[in-house]
This record gives C-alpha cells, sequence and structure tokens, in this order.
C-alpha cells in the first residue's frame, strides 16, 4: 500500500459519508461537497490503495470485497483519532456521536427496550438507532457499528463475544396437554400425534430441528409441522392459545410458567442451551460508544 497522507485520510471521510448515506449524491450534500468532487475523492483514494472499493451501478452503491476489508480495518480507528481528539479537546471522553446496532427483535423488546431509557439518560449527546432485524446481514456494507443476535455466528471476520447462553425448552399450554397428552419422553414426538410449532432459522430459511439434551446425551428431530413462525411473540400466542407445543428460550418465558399458563414438557431434559453474541468489525480501537452500549447490555443480562 502507498504511504499515508493527508489525501488517504480524506478519502476515508468521504468513502464513509458514501457507505453512511448510500449514495454520492447524498454523501456530497452531507459533506457539503459537489457530486464530482466526491467522485474524484473517491478516485484519487482508490488510485492511491491501489484497489477498486465500490461497485457502482445507477441505483446503489455497495463495497467490494477489498473495500469491505479495507473499510474494516479503519472504520474504528477513525472512531479512535475522533474520540482521541475529542479527549484532548474536553479533557474527558465523551460518548456522542451516531451509534447503529443491528439488534434481534426478540432482545429488544423483552430485555432491552424497557431499560434502555437508562442509557439514553446517560448518555445525553449519543443518537443510537437500533434497527431489529431477523439477519445479521453485512454490518459494514450497511452500516452498523455493533449486533446483538441469538444463534451461533457464522465464520466471518467480524469478532464474536458470547453474552449469554440461554435454556431452550419445550412448552405448551395446559388446554393443549389435556387435549393431546403430556409425551413422557421427546421420541414421542416423532410419531406425528402431537402439534409441534416450527420456528424459521433466519440464517438457512429452514425450522430449527428439534433438540432434546441430557448431560451428554443429545437428540436431535426434524420435525414436521403445519405452522412456521419467525417471530417470537407469534410463537407465543399460539402456544399460549393452545394450538401445539413449541421450543422457546427460558429468557422470558419464566412468568407463564409461574402462573401455569405454559407447562414445560420435558424437565428432565435441561441442558440445550442457545447463545446470544455481540458481533461488531474489528477488535482494535473499539470505539468508546460501542463499548459503553455493550458495557450497558451485560449489565442488564447479569
Amino acid at each position: 500500500m502507498a504511504g499515508f497522507d493527508e489525501r488517504i485520510v480524506n478519502g476515508i471521510g468521504v468513502l464513509s459519508a458514501i457507505i453512511d448515506s448510500g449514495t454520492f449524491a447524498a454523501a456530497a450534500e452531507i459533506l457539503g461537497m459537489s457530486q464530482p468532487g466526491v467522485s474524484r475523492a473517491i478516485a484519487r483514494l482508490e488510485k492511491r490503495l491501489g484497489i477498486r472499493l465500490l461497485e457502482r451501478t445507477t441505483r446503489s452503491v455497495s463495497l467490494t470485497d477489498e473495500g469491505r476489508r479495507f473499510y474494516e480495518q479503519v472504520t474504528p480507528l477513525l472512531a479512535g483519532l475522533e474520540e482521541a481528539a475529542a479527549s484532548a479537546a474536553q479533557g474527558t471522553t465523551t460518548i456522542r456521536g451516531r451509534l447503529r446496532v443491528n439488534i434481534d427483535p426478540y432482545f429488544s423488546r423483552l430485555i432491552l427496550g424497557p431499560r434502555l431509557g437508562a442509557f439514553l439518560e446517560a448518555y445525553p449527546q449519543l443518537s443510537l438507532e437500533l434497527i431489529t432485524r431477523d439477519q445479521v446481514g453485512d454490518l459494514v456494507a450497511d452500516g452498523f457499528d455493533l449486533a446483538v443476535r441469538f444463534g451461533y455466528p457464522r465464520p466471518s471476520t467480524l469478532v464474536a463475544r458470547k453474552l449469554l447462553d440461554t435454556c431452550m425448552l419445550t412448552v405448551a399450554s395446559p388446554a393443549y396437554l389435556k387435549r393431546y397428552g403430556h409425551p413422557k419422553d421427546p421420541r414421542e414426538l416423532e410419531k406425528g400425534t402431537h402439534v409441534c410449532i416450527q420456528f424459521r432459522d433466519p440464517e438457512t430459511g429452514r425450522p430449527f430441528p428439534w433438540e432434546f439434551h441430557r448431560k451428554r446425551k443429545k437428540l436431535v428431530f426434524e420435525l414436521s409441522g403445519q405452522l412456521t413462525v419467525n417471530d417470537a411473540g407469534t410463537l407465543y400466542s399460539v402456544c399460549l392459545a393452545g394450538h401445539g407445543m413449541a421450543q422457546v428460550m427460558d429468557l422470558g418465558v419464566e412468568p407463564m410458567l409461574a402462573d401455569g399458563s405454559l407447562v414445560e414438557v420435558f424437565p428432565d431434559w435441561p441442558d440445550e442451551r442457545f447463545p446470544l453474541y455481540a458481533l461488531h468489525p474489528s477488535r482494535h480501537h473499539l470505539p468508546a460508544k460501542t463499548r459503553a452500549f455493550l458495557d450497558f447490555i451485560v449489565m442488564l443480562l447479569q
């Protein structure tokens, strides 16, 4: 790579504005530049680096593979420079700016949402944008600083930090068990005499298999079902109404078990776990705003 100079710093700033805004025209407006000026800045940066950074069509702009790798590496460094400048000017590190988080809808609604006000009050100069999605997608290309997702992350250049392991439970309503009977062993579900509500895996697009773990013993069934959902709220409501059994995380289901509206079907198979991960682009120079949000989530889970 060519030597580092001011043109590279300026070009990276322009590149970041394009990724955040989605178009050259929007970036030009944000930066107070002309659109040709934005194009020239990117062309100079590409020439200086010797790689093509962006794929451009009449409707969209996206990072090339080389551009994504470059952007993943430099974004945290730039954020660190901005924070260092702010710290030098103010004598302290200020949590401010915009933080975009790709977050699991269930976690956002159940755990984060009710207590988010405390975080926002603690950092009044921070603008937080929470986007609930059922998939991680491309954090860098989509302009996210952080993702908080249930499930095992796919191999990637992202840094993955496990935040929690939650137990998986098989549950049904008393009305369902009265109608269909209470199975004593998970293998009874293979007979097809029970209604099993399926939950779609956002990564594969197929229903999750039903798993049962007890110490070193593990059963895995690819069960069929008439109904497949991709929303935990719908899963709970259908299960509570007595239509079928469901596999759910114990995170959030405790009140329904306590009041008897749901019953754990196989309490002697207690060892299946499902993780919650935080994902971010680089392990070096994690921005203070991202660290603060991660610390807040860890505190919620304690």
